[in-house]
C-alpha cells in the first residue's frame, strides 16, 4: 500500500510540457501543491492583462487541485509566492488577500529571474487533506 496518493484533475493545467511532476500529492495529512502558473486548463500561455489576471487564474488552479484532493483554499497551511519582479508585490498580493481567507497560512515570496512561460507569479500550497 502506497503512502501517498496523485491528484490530477482536468480542471487545472496538466503538468507543463509534460513535465514529470504531478498537479499534486497526498501525504502524511497533507496535501502538497506544485507550482502553479496563471495558465487556463489545456493553454501554453498565460493570461493576459498582468499579475492580478494571472495571479486570479492561479488560485483558480489551486482551487480545482485542492478541492480534487478533498481540500480546499480554507486548509492552506503555507506557501510559496514566486514573482518575476517584486515590484508586482501588491498587485499579486491584493488578489492573494481575496483568495486566501480570514486565516491566511505562513508564506514566502520570492523574486526569480524567470518563471515557465513567461510568467509573473507561481505559487504552490501546502494544505491539509
Amino acid at each position: 500500500m502506497s503512502d501517498k496518493q496523485v491528484v490530477r484533475t482536468e480542471e487545472a493545467p496538466a503538468p507543463f510540457q509534460g513535465a514529470p511532476y504531478n498537479q499534486a500529492t497526498v501525504a502524511g495529512g497533507f496535501v502538497f501543491v506544485a507550482g502553479q502558473l496563471g495558465l487556463e486548463p489545456g493553454a501554453t500561455v498565460v493570461v493576459d492583462g498582468g499579475i492580478a489576471p494571472q495571479t486570479e487564474r492561479v488560485f483558480a488552479n489551486l482551487r480545482a487541485i485542492l478541492e480534487a484532493a478533498g481540500s480546499s483554499l480554507d486548509r492552506v497551511v503555507k506557501t510559496t509566492v514566486f514573482l518575476r519582479d517584486l515590484e508586482d508585490f501588491t498587485g499579486m498580493n491584493e488578489v492573494y488577500a481575496r483568495h486566501i481567507g480570514a486565516m491566511p497560512p505562513a508564506r514566502s515570496t520570492v523574486e526569480v529571474g524567470r518563471l515557465p512561460a513567461g510568467a509573473l507569479v507561481e505559487i504552490e500550497a501546502i494544505a491539509l487533506a
